[in-house]
């Protein structure tokens, strides 16, 4: 029997054995074990969920839902972002990938950690107890993540200011347009791996 129903009980004086309910380690309310279990998730496994894009695109979703939100709902978005295109465009291919990743592999990890809850079998999704600790810190995830691009940009302006060098003189003492081809290149390179590591692709 639970807390609100042994309460109401023992209120009404029906029933009681006089005992208060707080003495029963499971009349606890559930609020305060999702409290305790908010309280327990960690910076690493904050940043563990951000640094994933889809799960990302996830959390913003569900942040503007007020609800539960069907699975397949989640999956056609998610698709439409991931390939720059609306909802009505996404293709059934495109939707159903989203949708085997979500179901086996980023939801029941957001779902373990309390962030979502993720109920498999009627395929429903809505904000857990921890969600708020995430989104404390989503809007400055996706702010670097919108860097990259000027990261690209001041690789290539390095270049070509370089490369003007190499032909003005400054091949003598060893600039030449192939170094500076090389070093940009190396550059271009390092940062796409990074861009890569970091959205830590599935």
């Amino acid at each position: 029997m639970s807390s609100k129903s042994h309460q109401s009980v023992t209120a009404d004086g029906i029933a009681g054995n006089g005992s208060d309910a707080n003495d029963d380690p499971q009349s606890e309310p559930a609020v305060d074990e999702r409290a305790q279990s908010a309280r327990e998730l960690s910076l690493d496994h904050v940043f563990e969920i951000l640094k994933n894009e889809r799960r990302r695109t996830v959390l913003h979703y569900l942040a503007d839902e007020e609800g539960p939100v069907s699975l397949g709902e989640l999956a056609e978005h998610v698709a439409a972002v991931e390939n720059d295109t609306t909802v009505a465009r996404v293709t059934s291919k495109e939707r159903k990938c989203v949708y085997v990743g979500l179901y086996q592999c980023h939801l029941p990890k957001m779902d373990d950690m309390d962030i979502v809850s993720f109920n498999q079998n009627r395929g429903k999704i809505e904000v857990g107890p921890n969600a708020g600790a995430l989104y404390a810190y989503l809007d400055d995830s996706d702010s670097r993540d919108r860097s990259w691009p000027l990261y690209y940009g001041a690789v290539a302006a390095l270049g070509g200011a370089l490369l003007s060098l190499s032909h003005v003189g400054a091949s003598t003492v060893g600039l030449t347009p192939t170094l500076v081809a090389v070093v940009s290149l190396l550059g271009i390179a390092t940062c796409a791996a990074l861009e890569l590591d970091a959205q830590d692709d599935d």
